[in-house]
């Protein structure tokens, strides 16, 4: 499975991009960097987004690669839940500030939605998705993308307490995880539905105590204001829980995941410490 970080923040600056994963080309996570990461081309070899919440900065891509796309003669699908969609059909794609692109050309529009339900398991682009409920501030879902050889990531989009709950029904090699605060901000993270490094500490200790193992760990949205200490932070978690955390960078590609190899039952030894940092 092939899977490229395009942007791993939650503030866009000079050096720093939104939040959004690509998988295989073909499918993207979150919206929050598509046109400016990817080429027309590569904009138009993607046949799907998925979307975890309608928070602007994973959603802000949605009427530019339309738009794009419109222009190209191409299409699109965007799966998301119901309140997702409404929200964009009502303050994006609402024919004043950006035309109804789902709507156009008439016969044949340039975007199609199709909602998601949480725990029902979609065939999109050849990978089974299921959507999962996460604790945020607003409606949210994180989802388990799963390949044809029985690998698997899941993205959690924006999660705070509780995430620990989410995962006791999923087992995958790779999970890719929001931290947007350091543990001085916890309250604030708390308040706001987010991660910080201890967080982190936690959610992944109570996945190892449920499941044997720690999944191969990236780290993405975080505040480009703390990133060194957030990046501090979690090289102490990564060395005390003996796993692999890499704090995620704008068009980073994630080592190619491997077949699955059967379960065994016994507990995955615990990976050596990386951490990138840009």
């Amino acid at each position: 499975m092939k899977l490229r970080v395009l942007g791993a923040h939650n503030r866009e600056t000079i050096t720093t991009k939104c939040t959004s994963l690509l998988i295989g080309d073909v499918l993207s996570i979150d919206a929050g960097s598509l046109t400016s990461c990817l080429t027309i081309s590569a904009q138009k070899r993607l046949e799907a987004v998925l979307l975890t919440h309608a928070h602007f900065d994973h959603i802000r891509d949605i009427p530019a690669i339309a738009l794009n796309l419109y222009r190209e003669r191409a299409r699109i699908t965007v799966y998301s839940t119901i309140e997702v969609r409404n929200m964009i059909e009502a303050h994006l794609l609402n024919g004043e500030i950006y035309p109804r692109f789902q709507d156009l050309p008439r016969g044949c529009p340039t975007l199609q939605f199709k909602t998601m339900r949480p725990y029902e398991p979609e065939v999109i682009c050849g990978y089974e998705v299921i959507a999962i409920p996460v604790n945020h501030s607003v409606t949210a879902v994180g989802y388990q993308v799963s390949d044809s050889r029985g690998n698997a990531v899941f993205y959690t989009g924006d999660t705070g307490p509780f995430l620990i709950d989410c995962l006791r029904d999923l087992c995958p090699q790779i999970l890719v995880t929001e931290v947007t605060f350091s543990d001085r901000y916890s309250p604030l993270a708390a308040d706001t539905g987010h991660l910080t490094p201890s967080g982190l500490h936690h959610v992944l200790a109570g996945f190892r105590r449920l499941k044997g193992y720690i999944p191969r760990t990236i780290v993405v949205h975080m505040d480009p204001a703390m990133e060194k200490e957030i990046g501090e932070e979690i090289e102490e978690a990564a060395s005390d829980l003996g796993a692999l955390i890499t704090v995620a960078h704008a068009d980073m590609l994630v080592p190619e995941l491997a077949p699955a190899a059967p379960t065994t039952g016994k507990p995955h030894q615990g990976h050596p410490v990386v951490n990138y940092i840009p």
